[in-house]
């Protein structure tokens, strides 16, 4: 019955993150580290930055690897259609809605206030993951990943999957050598 533990998750986290990955990435966490504990906070961080790293939607990839550990073949199949299949449907019947409305002050008000939502959501994800990371490597070596994936995508454009790689290239070749 893991299955349908792996459908209710995914489905509430995806049907209320609305915008998206930045605001059903928290959702996600919520349920996936918090409620049903099928992963810890280095786990999901792990997935996420791998999700990340790969193309496509961050989401799936999430509900991918996730329903496959918690559930196998059949908890990968439920946790990404409870994913997928939610959105999907509402897309096509919120595109039509939306596109008769377009132009209407509530609409575009209602867009424009779920906005500071989603920034504090990922603000409260960022913490606690930071957390983790603090715990797990140190404050110096988790503020210098920080500064210098800053810098990279920020100052020197640098696409974010290929920082992650990097992330990754310095975690195996400096910080597997390094006890904390």
């Amino acid at each position: 019955m893991e299955w349908l533990k792996l459908l209710l998750g995914f489905f509430v986290a995806n049907v209320l993150g609305y915008g998206g990955g930045p605001s059903s990435i928290p959702l996600m966490y919520q349920e996936i580290v918090v409620h049903y504990r099928w992963i810890d906070d280095t786990q999901f961080s792990n997935v996420l930055a791998l999700g990340n790293a790969l193309p496509g939607p961050i989401a799936t990839k999430i509900a991918a690897s996730v329903g496959y550990d918690a559930g196998g073949w059949l908890g990968m199949i439920a946790a990404v259609a409870a994913t997928v299949v939610p959105s999907a449907l509402a897309l096509i019947g919120l595109l039509k809605l939306l596109q008769r409305y377009k132009n209407s002050p509530a609409v575009k008000g209602m867009t424009l206030m779920v906005q500071p939502v989603i920034t504090i959501m990922m603000v409260v994800l960022t913490w606690q993951l930071s957390k983790s990371t603090t715990v797990s490597i140190g404050i110096w070596q988790s503020l210098l990943i920080a500064s210098v994936a800053f810098w990279a995508m920020q100052i020197r454009k640098i696409h974010p999957a290929l920082v992650i790689v990097g992330a990754f290239v310095y975690g195996g070749l400096v910080l597997s050598h390094v006890s904390f």
